[in-house]
């Protein structure tokens, strides 16, 4: 059944040093990531890229009133915290030539649920 969340990413950086003006992360080079999440997440039917019914994208599109269909391996909301790190910590680590890393994310799909991912570190 589709369904809708209120996606929100809380995202945690780390760094081996600050920065010139003395910050872990200078969110004004996070303006590529913001848009990537919206073209990934806002207003569309996210849907693992593995799912059966992907080849019924068209079919769903006009059922549904729906002009955008993202594809990701796991959406399930842990899954989706994963993806999230992958692509935040690629984005962080070339602004910053890897002085800094996402720690964590949790991916809040409404008020009440959430699922957090951090790489295990060995």
């Amino acid at each position: 059944m589709i369904h809708g969340h209120n996606w929100s990413f809380e995202i945690t950086f780390v760094a081996t040093s600050r920065d010139e003006n003395g910050f872990v992360m200078d969110f004004g080079k996070l303006k590529a990531l913001h848009e990537a999440l919206c073209k990934w997440f806002d207003h569309t039917l996210v849907m693992n890229d593995t799912d059966p019914l992907r080849d019924d994208i068209p079919r769903f599109l006009s059922l549904h009133d729906i002009d955008n269909v993202v594809l990701v391996p796991d959406c399930s909301c842990e899954g989706i915290a994963m993806f999230v790190h992958s692509m935040a910590n690629a984005h962080v680590q070339k602004v910053t030539d890897s002085r800094v890393h996402v720690k964590m994310v949790r991916v809040y799909e409404d008020s009440k649920n959430s699922a957090c991912y951090s790489p295990v570190v060995v």
